[in-house]
């Protein structure tokens, strides 16, 4: 594969990324226009995210449209720390939720989950009176915590897990 050949490939994919982070963009103030908190307080993570694709994309394809190596391996080095940045944030959710798998209880499909399986740090911020007020408005507006007694009637209300109660409170 030639260099011609490799600056047209660069260039189609950073020009379909490009496209995609305005969507991203455009996502992000649809997001902002909604009065719901939940909605408006991932805005600006969407937005950024938008805006920091959408600037790798254009250092890739202005330096493949202009086969200039400076802008290349600025782009290969953003992609690199981009990288890096998706590892560790993987590793710290592995961290963070590593004890928190579920265990088997006979006579059930499903597995049973305890918060106290958790690390110490998520016990922490889901005791912050703070964050649960705004995470439990957020669950409780989801059509998922409204729908779980009708989807496993009688497994839901013969568990015994304390936090259920909590969502219909």
């Amino acid at each position: 594969m030639g260099v011609g050949t490799s600056n047209f490939v660069i260039r189609w994919i950073n020009f379909l990324t490009m496209l995609l982070a305005i969507a991203v963009i455009i996502f992000g103030v649809w997001m902002s226009t909604h009065h719901d908190s939940c909605r408006r307080s991932l805005t600006l993570p969407v937005l950024g995210l938008g805006a920091v694709i959408f600037v790798i994309s254009i250092i890739g394809f202005l330096g493949a449209l202009k086969s200039n190596s400076i802008l290349l391996w600025i782009y290969l080095v953003m992609l690199c720390i981009i990288l890096v940045a998706i590892l560790v944030f993987t590793v710290l959710a592995f961290i963070i939720t590593n004890n928190g798998s579920g265990h088997s209880v006979p006579g059930l499909r499903y597995k049973e989950y305890q918060l106290q399986d958790y690390s110490s740090w998520f016990l922490k911020q889901l005791n912050n009176t703070k964050n649960w007020n705004r995470l439990k408005s957020c669950l409780v507006k989801t059509d998922d915590c409204n729908n779980l007694p009708r989807k496993y009637k009688v497994q839901f209300f013969a568990s015994k897990s304390y936090y259920s109660s909590i969502f219909f409170s």
